[in-house]
């Protein structure tokens, strides 16, 4: 059984050896590109050799592959369609992301800050500025008049300022050590 099934092996590699200069031939007739068609062909190959148990012996090896061959680059034009060619990087680089571990620490920051505001600043701004309610609407739940609610998320803002230690807006977000790092990833 071993000598039938080494013959068998045998004869497949001649048949697909054999079937090479014609397999390139097609390969670079739809490529038109000499090394592309040689990564066609040897993609051809390796799935022919993985799938040799499929192959029926004294049928045509030459149809087998280019009907592989044929299958492969079409595979390869779909797949391209999907894909974004980033040869120097340049998609890669954006999108970088900062790492997690500084919003935690930002987001603990904020709450601790926002838990030493007085209660109807922290009201304030929690409906305006985290739940999305416009000044009137807050005014509304609160039941206070629309100025007193715009007065209660200045002050809270401005202290919320403070005690972050924030003294420009481009302060939020990664620190400036980050940005660095990603903006020199991008210009490269």
């Amino acid at each position: 059984m071993t000598g039938s099934s080494d013959q068998n092996e045998r004869d497949f590699k001649r048949e697909m050896l054999a079937a090479l200069p014609n397999l390139r031939a097609f390969a670079i007739s739809l490529i038109r590109s000499r090394d592309r068609a040689d990564d066609l062909v040897q993609d051809t190959i390796m799935k022919a050799w993985a799938k040799q148990e499929s192959y029926q012996p004294g049928t045509n090896m030459r149809a087998w592959l280019v009907t592989i061959l044929r299958n492969e680059f079409y595979s390869q034009i779909r797949k391209s369609g999907r894909e974004v060619q980033d040869t120097d990087g340049a998609f890669t680089a954006k999108l970088s992301v900062p790492p997690e571990q500084n919003g935690s620490v930002d987001l603990q920051d904020f709450r601790q800050a926002l838990a030493q505001l007085p209660d109807d600043q922290r009201e304030a701004i929690l409906l305006v500025g985290a739940s999305g309610f416009a000044y009137e609407e807050a005014a509304e739940i609160c039941g206070c008049p629309v100025g007193t609610i715009k007065s209660r998320v200045s002050r809270a803002r401005l202290r919320l300022q403070e005690l972050l230690g924030i003294e420009d807006e481009r302060e939020f977000g990664p620190d400036a050590q980050m940005t660095a790092v990603t903006t020199s990833a991008i210009l490269r």
